[in-house]
């Protein structure tokens, strides 16, 4: 399997020269243990809790089990949080920088309890499956600096059919590693029972464990899409306040996320109803049973893909990025909208409009008009990606640009 320079690797090995604690958390099978290996300190020793008798050593005695390490590698944390009291109290009698590297497949940072336990200790970097520009340029992006700069312009060109393909295949790296949409889709389909039947355990007691399946094929059907856990959940027999627990046990998973509206005191009709997005294009092609050919004859669902993969890149610029950035999504009463609001820490705005087609129209931009509007001085861009291999401007700080932008 090849291995893929990944975006993130600065920024772990900079948290690693003067941090006690980095955890690099991401879904399972996103690469996670072949970036620790390859960032890890030397002398570092290894241990995975993915193995019965390391984790059951790590949850009978914490403590004994951390006072013998020096330095090392601990992969799949989540598999017994205990350790990480153990750990606080390691790294607090000897607070040498990268003494441990942990990896975790779930948002330990939901729990409270780890969250109070290394605050200020630990340095969480989040590594989601594979961005096209780790793929074909060799790990490096300049979108979100350029989108900020008002100056996005075009990467190498990929476009129809092709474009279709990168956006089915996804970015989970064994599943590159297979040549055929159909063998990808049959790994997919593995990876979500292996999912279901371990990694779920690990972060919740859940009642209805047979229904997960299920349930993430129905939710799959709405990426994109404004939340309503009562229809989402109505299919399967969940009443709403489950159907929100267990979604957000995917989201702990790194399997979806939820996207909070964006919102001004200027304007007074906006939804206030969040967004629901896969974290790659790739499993919610396979949840949804998508193929080129059925994407070549319906159009619309490719747009709800393509805006899901879009998400997805960008997620994974950010996580690299040496700065912070908050994501939403705008909408009226009117229905005009802007599928993602990018804002960073000095609170200026990008705004997104993804559109699955090779051409773009002055009503294109009329979300991305009023978001101006709205925040003035902050906003810096909006922008329509699109999938042609031109850009062309559409207004002041207005443009539409080529979905090759991602990896440029």
């Amino acid at each position: 399997m090849a291995l893929y320079p990944r975006l993130v690797e600065q920024r772990v090995a900079d948290a690693m020269s003067d941090t006690r604690v980095v955890l690099v958390v991401g879904p399972r099978q996103s690469g996670k243990t072949t970036l620790a290996k390859k960032m890890a300190n030397e002398k570092m020793e290894y241990y995975t809790l993915d193995n019965a008798t390391t984790l059951d050593a790590a949850r009978q005695d914490p403590v004994g089990f951390v006072r013998r390490i020096d330095r090392a590698i601990i992969d799949e944390i989540q598999r017994a949080p205990e350790l990480l009291l153990a750990i606080k109290e390691s790294v607090d009698t000897d607070q040498r920088p990268g003494r441990f590297l942990l990896t975790g497949s779930a948002n330990l940072m939901t729990l409270p309890r780890v969250a109070d336990s290394l605050a200020g200790r630990m340095e969480v970097v989040r590594l989601l499956p594979l961005a096209q520009s780790e793929i074909r340029t060799a790990g490096s992006s300049r979108f979100l600096r350029d989108a900020f700069q008002n100056e996005a312009k075009g990467g190498e060109p990929i476009v129809g059919d092709d474009l279709m393909a990168a956006v089915l295949a996804g970015g989970y790296p064994e599943a590159l590693s297979r040549k055929t949409l159909s063998r990808r889709q049959d790994w997919y389909a593995d990876y979500i029972q292996a999912i279901v039947q371990r990694d779920v355990r690990d972060v919740a007691q859940i009642e209805q464990i047979a229904q997960m399946p299920r349930l993430l094929r129905i939710l799959a059907e709405h990426s994109g899409q404004l939340v309503n856990y009562s229809g989402i959940g109505a299919a399967i027999g969940m009443n709403h306040i489950t159907t929100q627990k267990y979604v957000g046990i995917f989201e702990s998973l790194f399997l979806a996320r939820t996207v909070q509206p964006w919102f001004s005191n200027k304007l007074k009709r906006l939804t206030k109803t969040p967004k629901i997005h896969f974290l790659d294009s790739g499993l919610l092609g396979s949840l949804r049973d998508l193929s080129l050919d059925r994407l070549r004859d319906d159009r619309g669902q490719f747009g709800a893909l393509l805006e899901t993969f879009v998400f997805g890149e960008i997620l994974k610029l950010a996580s690299a990025a040496h700065t912070r950035f908050e994501f939403s999504h705008f909408r009226d009463k009117q229905q005009n909208e802007v599928d993602i609001v990018i804002e960073d820490r000095r609170g200026r705005i990008v705004g997104i409009e993804i559109k699955a087609a090779a051409s773009v129209t002055n009503s294109d931009f009329s979300g991305l008009r009023i978001l101006a509007e709205a925040s003035r001085e902050r906003f810096v861009s909006g922008i329509v990606l699109y999938d042609h291999d031109k850009v062309i401007p559409f207004g002041e700080r207005l443009s539409a640009v080529p979905i090759s932008a991602l990896w440029r």
